[in-house]
C-alpha cells in the first residue's frame, strides 16, 4: 500500500498522484515543475505512460478516487472515450496518462524543456530527473 500526505500544496498533490500511478505500473513517471516557467498553464504536470488502454483508464480510475478522499474539487476530465490520453485538470496540476504510442508521439516533454523534471525512486522519493534521460525514453520501443 502506498503512503500519501494530505496535498497542502500542488506539489504535494503532484507527487501523490506520480505515487499512484506507480502502483497502478504505470512507466515513465514525471512531474514537470513549471512554477518557473512563464506563462504556463500551472504549477505541475504528471505525465506517465501505459501498455494498454485498459490500463490507461484504471491508472485514470485509481487517481481520481484516491486524490477525491482528500476533499480537493474533482478534476475536469477528457479522454474517457479513447482512453489513449486521459487528462485530468485538478487546476495547480495537470495529469497526463497516456499510452506508450500517443506519448512517443506527442512528446510533451520537450515542449517543456525549459521545466524542471521530477521522477520517484524506488522508494517512492521525489528525486530530480536529468533532462538527457528523455533521449532513453523516446528511444524506446513502442508497443
Amino acid at each position: 500500500m502506498i503512503k500519501l500526505i494530505k496535498p497542502r500544496s500542488a506539489k504535494t498533490l503532484a507527487t501523490n498522484i506520480a505515487k499512484i500511478a506507480m502502483s497502478k505500473l504505470a512507466t515513465d513517471i514525471l512531474i514537470v515543475d513549471l512554477t518557473k516557467v512563464d506563462f504556463a498553464p500551472c504549477e505541475y504536470f504528471v505525465i506517465c505512460s501505459t501498455l494498454s488502454t485498459p490500463q490507461t483508464k484504471a491508472v485514470f480510475e485509481e487517481i481520481y478516487y484516491d486524490i477525491k478522499h482528500f476533499d480537493i474539487p474533482l478534476p475536469k476530465v477528457e479522454g474517457l472515450d479513447s482512453s489513449e490520453w486521459i487528462l485530468l485538470d485538478y487546476f495547480d496540476v495537470v495529469v497526463h496518462i497516456m499510452t506508450e504510442e500517443i506519448r512517443n508521439y506527442y512528446k510533451l516533454e520537450k515542449l517543456w524543456s525549459d521545466a524542471k523534471f521530477y521522477t520517484l525512486n524506488e522508494n517512492n522519493d521525489l528525486v530530480v530527473f536529468r533532462k538527457e534521460q528523455l533521449k532513453k525514453m523516446y528511444l524506446a520501443p513502442t508497443v
